[in-house]
């Protein structure tokens, strides 16, 4: 992934925007969920070497598997659900955006219930 890439898509998607806008402006939300997709496809590459070097780690340190996949699954709501509050966002739909990243935020707190559960257990283990 290079960085110069991800930046030409926003800023070819930027000037499509504005003047799609003067034009059609209906189609500008269109324009703005394909170059919000194309950036997350460009990223994909990225974010899977990110999790081979967590699943290394927890190999090689005897962390359970289940708590990276928590970790990787926490990551993967908290990325998609900034991403659709951006959507929103740029349709100007703020109410919407702000359901969206509470849903998302409470999501987040579920999945790491587990974390948290054995966190716990340690803690009561070690206290007397």
């Amino acid at each position: 992934m290079d960085i110069t890439k991800l930046i030409g898509v926003g800023f070819i998607a930027l000037v499509t925007i504005v003047i799609v806008k003067q034009y059609k402006p209906e189609f500008a939300v269109y324009v703005s969920l394909t170059a919000g997709i194309i950036i997350l496809l460009m990223t994909f590459d990225g974010f899977m070497q990110v999790i081979n070097v967590l699943e290394s780690y927890s190999e090689k340190l005897s962390i359970s598997s289940k708590f990276v996949k928590i970790i990787i699954k926490i990551t993967g709501i908290a990325i998609l659900g900034e991403f659709a509050c951006s959507i929103c966002k740029d349709c100007g739909e703020s109410a919407i955006a702000s359901k969206i990243d509470i849903g998302s935020k409470v999501l987040i707190i579920s999945a790491s219930i587990p974390i948290i559960t054995s966190l716990l257990e340690v803690v009561l283990k070690v206290l007397p």
